[in-house]
């Protein structure tokens, strides 16, 4: 049986893949402009969000990404980042979701005059404030940070550091974002050894814009622990047979169970898949892969992790079963303690879905 969008919002959600510039409210983005001076595409919130949605679906991940010019340049000083990033809490809470890790470049931020330290310490205090008004309003949540660092930006070692002297202030880990083809992640090598000489775990974005050889250059010569939607490693599969056979890349990231960030509605604004229904998720969960599922940006992709599932759950018959099965993916993938992980599963997310589904 499928599940129903109303269903789905009642479940516990695990969101690993979501970045903070890509999910602001409409009339956030309005108001903040206002206060800069910043002219916006559209006057008012419906108008800017169809904006939004309509220049996302480009069919390019280059297009797509224009779009970030426009709310990275209202989240320039310690009161924006600290509204977007409780706003961001709230809104995920009030979709249901658990434990969301919010993803972001510092070095995008700094326009006005903030350091890398500052801007990292207003999203935490926005972080903390939407997980203590979500506590009270009956939804608790756990939202973490993950310092983000641009493929296509010379490697900064004061913004890798942030993900080592916040680790226990927020920060949860590091990724590595921006324009895949053609800005290769072993540039950021140097970087990725500091993290991990200094035990911080990070996930790369592989396999979105560029195909397996991405997918190889991020797990086999930065160490990657994730991968930033990865579904492209499918090109390395013989899917021309009775038994797909996947490729030296492909099995090794399926057998080590390296969590695949799937975001199935950016994947398809991007041009990766045709619609849902072709989407390489359900050959990539059949083949055994640790798929998680995310909305990389609900803004753009107009979006939330609970119309993801419902759209997979109608497209490929997926059940509370299955559902669920994705979800505990997540959360043994998140980028948290092991006891943390334990707890949230064991009292949150396994008796949330009995609750629910019975």
């Amino acid at each position: 049986m499928t599940m129903e969008l109303e269903t789905i919002r009642q479940v516990p959600k695990v969101a690993l893949h979501d970045h903070l510039d890509g999910g602001l409210r409409p009339a956030t983005v309005l108001e903040l402009a206002r206060d800069v001076g910043h002219e916006t595409p559209a006057g008012d919130a419906a108008s800017l969000a169809d904006w939004f949605r309509d220049q996302s679906n480009a069919g390019s991940l280059a297009e797509y990404l224009k779009t970030f010019s426009e709310t990275v340049a209202v989240m320039q000083t310690p009161d924006a980042l600290r509204r977007v990033a409780r706003e961001f809490v709230l809104d995920q809470a009030a979709d249901g979701v658990v434990y969301a890790e919010a993803r972001w470049a510092p070095e995008q931020h700094l326009t006005r005059g903030l350091t890398p330290a500052q801007a990292t310490e207003a999203v935490r205090d926005g972080l903390a404030e939407g997980m203590a008004q979500a506590t009270a309003e009956g939804r608790p949540i756990i939202a973490r940070q993950l310092i983000t660092s641009l493929r296509h930006t010379p490697p900064r070692r004061d913004i890798t550091r942030l993900a080592v002297d916040y680790r226990d202030d927020s920060v949860c880990g590091f990724d590595l974002a921006g324009p895949e083809d053609g800005f290769p992640a072993v540039s950021h090598v140097a970087e990725f050894e500091y993290l991990r000489r200094n035990n911080v775990l990070f996930t790369i974005h592989a396999g979105e814009a560029a195909g397996p050889s991405s997918v190889w250059e991020a797990v086999q010569l930065c160490g990657a622990r994730r991968l930033g939607h990865g579904v492209r490693i499918v090109e390395d599969v013989d899917l021309t047979t009775g038994r797909p056979a996947p490729g030296g890349i492909a099995a090794y990231v399926r057998d080590v169970q390296i969590p695949l960030e799937v975001c199935p509605t950016s994947n398809v604004m991007t041009g990766i898949s045709d619609g849902i229904d072709t989407h390489p998720v359900d050959v990539l969960l059949d083949l055994g892969f640790a798929v998680t599922i995310s909305c990389d940006n609900r803004l753009m992709s107009d979006t939330t992790l609970s119309r993801e599932l419902a759209a997979l759950s109608a497209a490929f018959g997926y059940d509370a079963d299955d559902l669920l099965f994705l979800t505990l993916n997540a959360a043994q993938g998140a980028f948290l303690p092991l006891d943390e992980r334990v707890q949230l599963i064991d009292e949150v997310i396994l008796p949330g879905f009995a609750a629910v589904t019975g």
